[in-house]
C-alpha cells in the first residue's frame, strides 16, 4: 500500500474573543490540514498549528515546507514505514515541530482507519473519557468571574486561569473564584513564564488556602525552579510546559525534583510518537502528565484526546482550544458532556465530512 495523493488546506480561524496570556494576546490562528491517500483509497488526516513563540514556525514556513518538502517526499512512500518517514523529516525540517506533528498524526490516523479502530484503541485504549479544563485568559477580577460562571454553566468543572503579569491580581482572582464557586470547582493556574523565583514562592504560599490543583510554568525557560525544601513545594504541584519541547528536555526535567508534572502538547513536541516517548520518561520517575494544546481546530484536539485516553499515567487534559473558534469546520469528532470528553467510536480520529474533503487542494 503506497501513498498516492497528498493534499492540504489552510484554515484561517477566528477566535470568538481575543485572550491574553503573560507574553501575548491572541485573536486568530492558522492551522494546516494534511490529507494523505493511498492507492487503495485509504486516507489519513493531520493538523499543524504553528505558533512562533512555541513551535518556532509561522504559517508561511509551514506552507512552504508542505509544498516543497512534504508532498514531494511522501508521494509513493509506504505509509506504514512511519519510522523511516519521520526520521527523514526530523533531519530535513528542524524547528518545524507542528509540521512534524501534522505528518505523524496523518500517518497514525491512516493506520487506525486501516484497522477500523479508534486511534486511542490502537495506541493502548486505557480509558474511555477524560475531563478537560477550560481556560480563562488574563482579565480583571470581575470579568474573570463572569467568564468562570459562563464556563461552569456549560457543565465544565475545571478552570485553568492564566496569569503572570500581576501577582496581586492573580492571587485575588484565584481567591474570588474559590469563594464564589466553592470547593467543587477545580482550579489550575498557568503563569506562562511570567514570574520570577520570589513571585513563584509567594504564589505557592498564598494560593495554598484556595486549593489550586496545578501551577504551570511559572518561570521563564532557562530559569527552572531549584529543588525547593519540602515546606515550600509540598502543597502545590508544579508543571513544566514551555520548558518541554524535546525528548532531551523530558530527561532534564525528570532529574529536577521541583517539577512534579509535565504538559505534553503534540504540536509542541513534534507528534504523537515523540509525545509517547516523553510520556514514558515521565512515567519512569512518577511525574504526572497533562495533554495540552495550542490554538488547534477540533482535528488537532481529537489527536490529543486519543493520546490522553491511551496511557494510564496521563491523568489530566487541557483540550479546549476548539471551543474558542467561530469557524472550525471539524465537528462531531468527539463528544463533551458535563466537562468530560468522549471519543466517537469511529475509525481513526473520527469521521471526516464530505464538506471538509471538498476543501482540499493539491
Amino acid at each position: 500500500m503506497l501513498i498516492d495523493k497528498i493534499k492540504f488546506v489552510k484554515l484561517d480561524l477566528c477566535l470568538r474573543k481575543p485572550y491574553t496570556i503573560a507574553y501575548e494576546t491572541i485573536s486568530e490562528a492558522t492551522n494546516f490540514i494534511l490529507k494523505i491517500s493511498t492507492r487503495s483509497g485509504m486516507c489519513g488526516y493531520g493538523c499543524a498549528a504553528p505558533d512562533l513563540a512555541v513551535t518556532h514556525e509561522d504559517p508561511a514556513m509551514v506552507e512552504k515546507a508542505i509544498t516543497t518538502v512534504v508532498i514531494p517526499y511522501l508521494e509513493g512512500k509506504n505509509p506504514y514505514c512511519r519510522g523511516e518517514i519521520l526520521e527523514h523529516f526530523r533531519k530535513v525540517l528542524p524547528n518545524h515541530n507542528s509540521t512534524l506533528a501534522m505528518i505523524d498524526m496523518a500517518l497514525f490516523d491512516l493506520l487506525a482507519r486501516r484497522t477500523n479502530l479508534p486511534l486511542y484503541q490502537v495506541l493502548g485504549g486505557y480509558r474511555h473519557s477524560i475531563p478537560t479544563s477550560v481556560t480563562i485568559g488574563i482579565l480583571p477580577t470581575d470579568e474573570t468571574l463572569e467568564e468562570a460562571a459562563e464556563i461552569i454553566s456549560k457543565g465544565f468543572f475545571i478552570l485553568k486561569v492564566k496569569g503572570g503579569l500581576d501577582i496581586d491580581n492573580d492571587i485575588e482572582r484565584i481567591r474570588k473564584i474559590r469563594e464564589q464557586f466553592g470547593p467543587v470547582i477545580r482550579i489550575r493556574f498557568d503563569g506562562n513564564q511570567g514570574f520570577d523565583l520570589d513571585e513563584t514562592v509567594r504564589f505557592i504560599k498564598e494560593a495554598h488556602p484556595y486549593n489550586v490543583e496545578i501551577l504551570e510554568q511559572p518561570m521563564a525557560i532557562g530559569s527552572e525552579l531549584p529543588n525547593f525544601d519540602e515546606g515550600n513545594n509540598g502543597t502545590l504541584p508544579i508543571m513544566a510546559d514551555e520548558s518541554l519541547k524535546h525528548l532531551k528536555d523530558a530527561f532534564r526535567i525528570a532529574k529536577n525534583s521541583a517539577i512534579d508534572m509535565i504538559n505534553i502538547k503534540i504540536q509542541k513536541v513534534g507528534g504523537l510518537e515523540e509525545a509517547m516517548h516523553i510520556n514514558s520518561v515521565s512515567k519512569a520517575v512518577n511525574n504526572e502528565v497533562m495533554i495540552g494544546c495550542l490554538d488547534e481546530c477540533a482535528l488537532g484536539i481529537s489527536s490529543g484526546l486519543h493520546l490522553a485516553l491511551s496511557r494510564p499515567n496521563i491523568q489530566f487534559a487541557d483540550l479546549d482550544a476548539h471551543l474558542d473558534f467561530e469557524n472550525d469546520p471539524f465537528q462531531n469528532l468527539f463528544t463533551i458532556k458535563e466537562g468530560l470528553m468522549y471519543p466517537k467510536l469511529q475509525p481513526g480520529l473520527g469521521k471526516i465530512s464530505a464538506e471538509i474533503n471538498d476543501m482540499f487542494i493539491t
